[in-house]
């Protein structure tokens, strides 16, 4: 079973820090009240939103961000 979306918005919050992408921030805000993929955040999808995300966020690097990037791209499949 994976994390909420909620969760791993809290741990990438914690580890970019104030350095959020000025793109990817919205999204990243958004995600932080989202259960799973299958949820809607107002009129957009759950999982576009992450996708979103993860398209703007290619300046967020490290271990961190590749471990959590991966989990997010397999919650999107």
């Amino acid at each position: 079973m994976s994390r909420p979306i909620w969760a791993i918005a809290r741990e990438i919050r914690k580890d970019w820090g104030a350095k959020v992408n000025y793109a990817a921030a919205p999204y990243l805000a958004a995600m932080a009240s989202i259960d799973s993929v299958g949820d809607m955040y107002g009129t957009d999808s759950a999982k576009s939103i992450v996708l979103y995300f993860l398209s703007n966020a290619s300046s967020w690097r490290g271990e961190v961000a590749k471990r959590v990037k991966a989990e997010l791209k397999g919650m999107v499949k």
